[in-house]
């Protein structure tokens, strides 16, 4: 399925939609170039489960877990992978501790760097860039 979103304020609308079929457990599998507008769509699933931080890249801290309140939701889990040199280097940040957990939503930009270390389960959306403003989300 493909979805086009024409402005940041209609990802994260897009990302507030998806939210609100979210359970706990979820893991989403994030990729595409920079500027596609992955951080954009983390903060729309943010607002939706009751995030109130601010949220940014974890570019430089690879992980950032916020405090949710959306029923059985808790935390979300935000992963930047994209200056990771392999899959052990998220095992070392104790990316496991939060895998499986209900009460839990995690989301991971760059993804494809540590795929093999996904469950079956996760959910993956790339990004496109159409133009300044277009995005095309492929689910």
């Amino acid at each position: 399925m493909q979805k086009q979103t024409k402005s940041a304020q209609e990802t994260q609308q897009l990302a507030k939609n998806m939210a609100s079929s979210f359970q706990g457990g979820e893991v989403l599998a994030l990729s595409g170039d920079l500027g596609a507008g992955k951080t954009t769509f983390v903060q729309g699933l943010a607002q939706a489960l009751g995030v109130t931080a601010n949220v940014n890249s974890p570019t430089f801290v690879l992980m950032k877990v916020y405090p949710a309140n959306q029923g059985a939701i808790k935390q979300l889990v935000h992963i930047d992978t994209y200056r990771l040199s392999g899959p052990e280097d998220l095992l070392a940040i104790g990316f496991q501790d939060y895998l499986n957990r209900p009460d839990t939503v995690i989301v991971i930009e760059w993804a494809e760097k540590i795929r093999q270390l996904l469950p079956e389960s996760t959910k993956d959306i790339k990004f496109d860039n159409l133009d300044e403003n277009t995005r095309q989300l492929t689910f």
